[in-house]
């Protein structure tokens, strides 16, 4: 299915890419770990989607090759389709490590799930998305493959142009909206949501008149529209993105693939929700920096960035790169930064074999650079830090942060500006 991203820059005309391809162009193609947010497994969004009344396949998760057997004979389908649960894409071109090809299989004999799933289950699964040892499949579906007369693509999403909720629609499904956008700008479909009316009966009509249906079929896929929406209230969604929204050979109109983004800052009142989150699957120094409220996207260089706000940490990656440098990472503190959180991301980035020198690229608006002096001292004097330090700070309590540098007496370079930093850096891993 399109990429999560994807609907944003279709309600947006596709005039920009998405964040990641942007930077991968900026990097000059160095690889880029994703910013990890709540990611369900498809079964899981599945549910919640079943829960609030949307045409999904009839489906079952498996732990066990007996348990994927029993679920292919509880279905009596005339065809099961399995599964593997990762949250990498490209699952069905995957190859596991028992030698089987594909982690989506169709088969019309319940016998075979249980032979499928045996080579499935406790091995690693590669796609194009995950690294090259692949993700470990600890979990499969088991659901009934249902025939797809016709696809569209359909998604709700929070659209800042807009102030709130926009429908994205188009009758070409199946494809990578960004594509169907840029050849055939005419297929796709907006609708505005007002958020105190919600989704108006006259709007999931339109919408369904759009997509193509026929007939009896307008009226159920427009109120599986409103449906999908209730769901998007319901669990504080910033998209939920269905592809394909198909339609069946007997009439049935079915959510066949969903990606459900949400929003964080509802981690409070959606409890269960966020308890659904496996981990597993995460970058483990992105999982720590997580516990620590900080935010870490791991690339393949050897400077560490340490920044506070993605602009700045763009463009000390940019200038890193222009200077002849590779940056390893880069690591945002954020706003409410403390010593502690400080002295954590420290030991997150002296602990990575990659790193041959460490950045700091601080500008103090609403962080005290002197909290951060202090943090820096305190790491390095404990963590023993072993690679060069680079510090360029700059705003509030400036002055006092740059005297807490240097009367500790430790060997860090300070930069008088984001362009003598990178330099410095650089020419560090070059002695």
């Amino acid at each position: 299915m399109a990429a999560s991203m994807a609907s944003q820059a279709a309600a947006r005309g596709l005039r920009t890419a998405t964040s990641k391809h942007v930077l991968l162009d900026k990097l000059k193609g160095s690889w880029l770990t994703p910013r990890r947010w709540l990611n369900l497994q498809e079964y899981q969004s599945k549910k919640l989607m079943q829960d609030s009344g949307v045409a999904v396949q009839r489906f079952y998760v498996a732990n066990t090759a007996s348990d994927a057997l029993d679920a292919a004979k509880r279905l009596n389908a005339n065809e099961i389709v399995l599964k593997a649960q990762i949250l990498a894409g490209g699952r069905g071109k995957g190859v596991f490590d028992s030698g089987l090809k594909g982690g989506v299989h169709l088969t019309k004999d319940p016998a075979v799930v249980g032979d499928l799933a045996s080579k499935m289950l406790g091995f690693n699964l590669r796609t194009k998305q995950t690294s090259e040892e692949g993700v470990k499949v600890k979990t499969v579906m088991v659901a009934e493959a249902l025939d797809i007369s016709r696809e569209t693509y359909f998604a709700i999403l929070m659209d800042r142009s807009y102030n709130g909720p926009v429908m994205v629609g188009s009758p070409q499904g199946g494809v990578d909206i960004e594509e169907v956008a840029a050849s055939n700008p005419e297929l796709i479909f907006k609708e505005v949501i007002d958020i105190f009316e919600g989704v108006r009966d006259d709007q999931a009509l339109r919408m369904a008149v759009n997509l193509g249906f026929k007939g009896a079929l307008q009226r159920q896929a427009a109120d599986q529209i409103k449906r999908l929406y209730d769901l998007f209230l319901k669990v504080d969604a910033t998209q939920v993105e269905v592809n394909p929204f198909g339609e069946t050979p007997e009439g049935q109109v079915v959510c066949f693939d969903a990606k459900i983004n949400f929003d964080d800052n509802a981690e409070f009142r959606q409890k269960d929700v966020f308890a659904m989150d496996d981990m597993s699957e995460s970058d483990p120094i992105e999982t720590e920096a997580a516990k620590w409220g900080l935010k870490y996207i791991g690339m393949d260089g050897n400077i560490a960035c340490f920044v506070n706000g993605a602009g700045l940490a763009m463009a000390t990656c940019d200038i890193i790169d222009l200077h002849g440098g590779k940056p390893a990472n880069f690591l945002d503190l954020g706003g409410g930064v403390q010593e502690r959180q400080v002295y954590e991301a420290f030991k997150l980035l002296s602990a990575d074999s990659k790193v041959e020198a460490i950045l700091v690229n601080i500008f103090g608006g609403i962080v005290n650079c002197a909290i951060i002096a202090n943090g820096i001292t305190k790491a390095c004097r404990e963590l023993e830090l072993k690679v060069p330090l680079v510090v360029r700070l700059e705003g509030t309590n400036v002055h006092e942060a740059k005297r807490i540098l240097t009367e500790s007496g430790l060997p860090i370079t300070a930069a008088e500006n984001l362009d003598d930093a990178a330099v410095k850096a650089v020419a560090a891993i070059k002695k």
